[in-house]
C-alpha cells in the first residue's frame, strides 16, 4: 500500500528510492532452504494501526510541495472502516437525508435495469417463499397474542405494502422488511395492558405508532444515524449471530412440535398388533357403547355402515371415519386412535433433505462435473430445486404432511375491527399523551434493529458500489409506521437473516478462472426489482392459495434452517469459534492471525461467546423486548 501510493504520487527519482527503502524495512526476509508453506510467521509485538502506519510512512518521504495532498488523503482515510461520507454530519436539518437522496438518485434507473439477469429470478423465488413462511409464522403468533386483532391476513397485507414501498424508495433496497421478535413481545405486552385497563388495543397502538413516527423523523432531521459509526465488529457479529441462531432454533422447534400433532407410537410392539384398535363410541360417556333400537323403527343413522349385530335389538357402529364419528357426537376409544403413522418421520426426512440438498446444490458451482454455465445455473437455483424435489417426493408418497395454508379471503381476521382505526374512539383523551412513554421504547427498538442490520448489509466485504442510505432508510420506516398504525397492520423493520439471504442470492462471481482456481467474488447485484417483486407476490398470495397448499411446511422449515446456517457462516465470528477448537498447526492462514497474537483472538472470541449466551438467556425471558438495546 505504501509503495503503491509512493509510485502514484512520486515526482522525483528520490521519491521512488525512498519508497523502496520503506518496503525493504517492512519485509521479513526468509533464509534460503526448505520452508513449510503452512507455517506462519509470528506477529510483531507492537504494530500501529494500518492507516496510521501508512500515513507515517507517507509523511517521511513526501516532499513539501505535496503536503496538502497528504493532508487530504489522511482525512479521507479516517473514520469508520465501512463508510466514507455516508455518516458525516452536515449540521443542517435533514442534511443527511438530502445527501442520501442525492447519492442514490443517479442510480435509480440502473436499480431496475441491473435486475435483468437470470440470477434475480432465483433470488425472487427463494426470498418469496421465505417471506411467505415468515409472514404466516409471525401472523399466527400475532393472532394468538392479540386475540386475532392482527392475524395472518394482516401480516400478508402489511408485508406486501410496507416491503414494496421500502424497496421503491429506500436507500438500501436489498433490505427485507419483516416483523421481528422484539416487536411481537411488545405487541403481546401492549394487548395485555389494554385488556387489564379496559383500553381499546388498536386505538392505543395507533397513538404509539404516531409518536414513534414523529420521534423517527426527529432522529432523521438531527442526523442521529451518524451514531452507527460507533457500531463495531463485536456488535455487528453478536447481533447477526443471535438472529441466525434464533432462526436455527425456531426451525428445529417447529419440527419437534410436529410430534405433538402427529405423535409417534413409541410403545408399538409387533406381538401386540391384535390389541391395537380404535372404535367410535356414539353413546354418552359412562354408558355402554351399544346403541339399542326397536326392530319396528328405522336405525337413527341409516346412511352409515354397520359392522355387526349383537342380538336383535343392539348394533355396534364401526368403520366410521374419524370425521363422521365426531360429527355424530361420538368419541374415539382405543390405543391407536391418536396414532398418525409416518407423518412425523416423513416430515423430518423432508426437513433434513431440503437443507442438505440446498446446501449441496449451492456448492455445485465448484464441482468438476458439467460445464461452468450449467453448474452456476444449478447453484443459483439451488434452493428452488431443493424445494421442487422434495415437494415432488411428498406428492408421490401421498402422506398427509402439514401443508402451507394462506388466507383465501380479504377480510380482517377479527370481524369486530375495520381497516381504518379511529384515533378518538373508546379510549380517554389522555391516552394519546400516555402513549409517549411506550413510544420512546419502540423508537429505540426500531432505531437499533434497523441500523444494526443496515450496518451488517453495508459491510465492506460485500463490495457495494451504489452507497448506503442510513437516513433515508430510517425515514421510510418512520413514514410506514404511520400507515401501518392507522390501518391496524403489523409494524415492520429490517429482518437481518432474510436480508442476508437476499444478499447471498445476488452475489456476482467471475465466470472465467484458471483450472483449480476458485471464482473471485465481484460484488452484489444491487437493484430494487427483486425485493419489489417478492413483496408484490406476497400480496397476491391470497389468490394463489390453491397452488401454495401443495408445499409441505417441513420443506419451508428446511429453507429457514439453511438461511440461518448461511447467515451464521457469513460472519468472522463462526471462523474464530472454530479456531478455539483447532490445534495451531491445523489453523488456516487467516489474514488477522498474521497481525494479532492468537491469545488475543481467543480472548476476543471467548468474550463474544459469553455475551451471546447472555443475550440468548435475555431473549428467553420477559425482558426480550430490550435485547436490541442490550446488543
Amino acid at each position: 500500500q505504501v509503495f503503491r501510493r509512493v509510485a502514484q504520487q512520486a515526482e522525483q527519482r528520490e521519491d521512488l528510492i525512498a519508497g523502496l527503502d520503506e518496503i525493504l524495512e517492512e519485509l521479513t526476509v526468509l533464509p534460503p532452504g526448505k520452508w513449510d508453506p503452512s507455517a506462519r510467521i509470528p506477529p510483531p509485538k507492537c504494530l500501529p494501526a494500518p492507516h496510521k502506519r501508512i500515513s507515517m510512512h507517507l509523511r517521511e518521504w513526501k516532499s513539501p510541495c505535496n503536503k496538502n495532498a497528504v493532508a487530504a488523503e489522511d482525512r479521507s482515510g479516517a473514520g469508520h472502516p465501512h463508510f466514507s461520507d455516508e455518516l458525516e454530519r452536515t449540521g443542517r436539518l435533514f442534511g443527511g437525508l438530502l445527501r442520501d437522496i442525492r447519492r442514490k438518485a443517479p442510480w435509480y434507473w440502473s436499480d431496475f435495469s441491473d435486475a435483468l439477469h437470470i440470477q434475480c429470478l432465483s433470488a425472487v423465488l427463494y426470498i418469496y417463499l421465505a417471506t411467505v413462511t415468515n409472514a404466516i409464522t409471525f401472523g399466527g403468533m400475532l393472532g394468538d397474542a392479540t386475540d386475532n386483532m392482527q392475524g395472518v391476513l394482516e401480516s400478508f397485507l402489511g408485508t406486501a405494502f410496507a416491503g414494496s414501498i421500502f424497496c421503491l424508495f429506500a436507500g438500501q433496497p436489498l433490505t427485507i422488511l419483516s416483523s421481528t421478535g422484539p416487536m411481537l413481545v411488545f405487541e403481546r405486552l401492549l394487548f395485555s395492558c389494554s385488556e387489564d385497563y379496559n383500553l381499546d388495543y388498536l386505538e392505543f397502538r395507533l397513538w404509539i405508532g404516531l409518536w414513534v413516527a414523529f420521534f423517527g423523523l426527529v432522529l432523521v432531521a438531527t442526523e442521529a444515524s451518524y451514531l452507527v459509526q460507533y457500531f463495531t465488529r463485536f456488535t455487528e457479529e453478536g447481533f447477526c449471530a443471535l438472529i441466525s441462531l434464533i432462526f436455527i432454533y425456531d426451525s428445529m422447534k417447529k419440527m419437534l412440535s410436529l410430534a405433538d400433532t402427529y405423535p409417534i407410537n413409541w410403545q408399538y410392539r409387533s406381538e401386540d398388533v391384535t390389541l391395537y384398535n380404535c372404535i367410535c363410541n356414539l353413546s354418552s360417556p359412562g354408558e355402554p357403547g351399544l346403541l339399542t333400537w326397536s326392530p319396528a323403527s328405522v336405525p337413527p343413522w341409516p346412511h352409515l355402515p354397520w359392522m355387526s349385530l349383537q342380538g336383535p335389538e343392539a348394533v355396534t357402529l364401526a368403520r366410521l371415519s374419524r370425521t363422521q364419528c365426531l360429527d355424530q357426537g361420538g368419541h374415539l376409544l382405543g390405543a391407536s386412535c391418536h396414532y398418525v403413522p409416518d407423518v412425523t418421520l416423513m416430515s423430518f426426512l423432508l426437513f433434513g433433505g431440503t437443507f442438505l440438498c440446498s446446501t449441496i446444490l449451492k456448492r455445485f458451482k465448484t464441482s468438476r462435473y458439467f460445464p461452468t454455465m450449467f453448474r452456476k445455473l444449478v447453484s443459483d437455483f439451488s434452493i428452488i430445486l431443493a424445494i421442487l424435489i422434495f415437494c415432488a417426493i411428498d406428492a408421490v408418497l401421498g402422506l398427509e404432511t402439514p401443508k402451507l395454508l394462506v388466507p383465501s379471503e380479504l377480510k380482517p381476521t377479527n370481524p369486530a375491527r375495520g381497516w381504518i382505526i379511529s384515533p378518538f374512539g373508546a379510549n380517554p383523551w389522555w391516552v394519546c399523551m400516555l402513549s409517549v412513554v411506550p413510544a420512546v421504547l419502540v423508537t429505540i427498538l426500531i432505531f437499533m434493529d434497523q441500523q444494526i442490520t443496515a450496518v451488517i448489509l453495508n459491510r465492506r466485504e460485500y463490495k457495494l458500489q451504489k452507497g448506503a442510505g442510513f437516513h433515508l432508510d430510517l425515514f421510510c420506516v418512520s413514514l410506514l409506521m404511520i400507515v401501518t398504525s392507522v390501518t391496524g397492520l403489523p409494524w415492520y423493520v429490517s429482518a437481518t437473516v432474510i436480508s442476508l439471504a437476499h444478499m447471498e442470492s445476488l452475489k456476482k462471481e467471475s465466470t472465467t478462472s484458471a483450472p483449480g482456481e476458485q471464482p473471485k467474488f465481484l460484488g452484489i447485484r444491487e437493484q430494487r426489482l427483486t425485493g419489489l417483486v417478492v413483496f408484490i407476490l406476497t400480496g397476491v398470495s391470497v389468490f394463489m392459495a390453491p397452488i401454495l397448499k401443495y408445499i409441505p411446511m417441513p420443506v419451508l422449515y428446511g429453507v429457514f434452517l439453511h438461511m440461518g446456517v448461511a447467515a451464521l457462516n457469513s460472519i468472522q465470528f463462526t471462523e474464530r469459534v472454530q479456531l478455539l477448537l483447532m490445534p495451531a498447526k491445523h489453523q488456516p492462514d487467516l489474514i488477522y492471525l498474521r497481525h494479532v497474537p492468537l491469545r488475543r483472538v481467543h480472548l476476543f472470541t471467548f468474550i463474544q461467546v459469553m455475551c451471546l449466551a447472555m443475550l440468548w438467556v435475555l431473549k428467553s425471558t420477559a425482558a426480550a423486548i430490550i435485547f436490541p438495546l442490550m446488543v
